[in-house]
């Protein structure tokens, strides 16, 4: 691609509303995610899972290191070191929870439970950060949780046990970082919180990774290397997600993740999405192209009002 292409697309990139460049981030991310959770699955059932924590987070600063050699460490000075360190320790308590259950909990099960995500958010985005709550977020999101439903109920076993209870536990701690992440947006680059987390993450599993560490083998460390790339890619793109529009009108499209999850069990796994499965992507994807839609049209026409006014 030349440099006037490039900027002929970066010019048609920009020309989108802020809420759907920043909607659009955020599906981004969660396809990344899908991909990176079927491959730490993996890779959690050969090696403990608190070790998996902390190499995919250690690798995931190493991928970031052109970044320092590029700019210098100074450029990634937060403004608020309290802050991301106390994101830090909710993602990594979360990330606890998340990697014991991972090798134990069905991927239709851990699917579903991700999916209470977005109800802790967009209660938090109201009450801790005064984002407004609308009617059309809120049946977006109750209309994607009843695809997730249509998907999952007929598949869901009880093989996992007290192990579901251990997912489900990691949602609100899950929901608390991304809605420090939100706060953070407003005096910091997605590059400064994103470099912040994998060190605050991988300092904070270090003691729970030496405790049980053994050597991987060398696709394991090819495995950790590319999980370290996913994830800081998805991170990336989820952070820009809320630095351009209200993290609780993106939080609709997390329900796409269970069409981006039937995708890679398909291509990777042979899975065929049963009917159930097709019935409920239908319905999430009308969900979301619904939100998006009145997304777009809320900020074309708040856009039009702040130049008139």
């Amino acid at each position: 691609m030349t440099r006037a292409h490039a900027q002929r697309w970066r010019a048609h990139w920009r020309s989108h509303p802020a809420a759907v460049r920043g909607m659009l981030y955020a599906a981004g991310a969660g396809l990344i995610f899908s991909f990176l959770n079927a491959l730490m699955r993996l890779l959690t059932q050969e090696v403990h899972p608190f070790q998996s924590q902390f190499l995919r987070y250690l690798f995931g600063l190493l991928v970031l290191a052109p970044w320092f050699l590029r700019h210098g460490f100074a450029a990634y000075k937060p403004q608020s070191v309290g802050g991301q360190f106390l994101r830090g320790a909710f993602h990594t308590v979360g990330l606890i929870l998340w990697f014991i259950a991972l090798p134990k909990v069905p991927l239709a099960d851990m699917t579903a439970i991700g999916f209470t995500g977005p109800i802790f958010i967009m209660l938090g985005a109201w009450l801790f950060l005064g984002e407004p709550m609308r009617w059309e977020r809120w049946v977006a999101a109750l209309i994607g949780f009843g695809g997730v439903m249509v998907v999952v109920l007929p598949q869901v076993s009880g093989a996992g046990n007290w192990y579901h209870l251990v997912m489900l536990a990691s949602s609100p701690l899950f929901a608390a970082s991304f809605l420090i992440t939100k706060a953070l947006t407003r005096s910091e680059s997605t590059e400064t919180i994103l470099v912040w987390q994998s060190v605050t993450v991988s300092l904070m599993s270090l003691p729970l990774a030496l405790a049980v560490w053994q050597w991987p083998t060398a696709w394991q460390w090819a495995g950790y290397v590319l999980c370290g790339v996913l994830g800081s890619a998805g991170h990336y793109l989820l952070t820009k997600g809320f630095a351009l529009a209200d993290i609780s009108a993106t939080q609709s499209l997390k329900f796409l993740e269970l069409i981006w999850s039937a995708l890679v069990g398909f291509l990777l796994f042979a899975d065929v999405p049963s009917a159930s499965t097709m019935l409920g992507a239908a319905v999430i994807l009308s969900a979301t192209l619904w939100i998006a839609r009145r997304e777009s049209r809320r900020s074309v026409a708040q856009a039009q009002s702040d130049m008139q006014a």
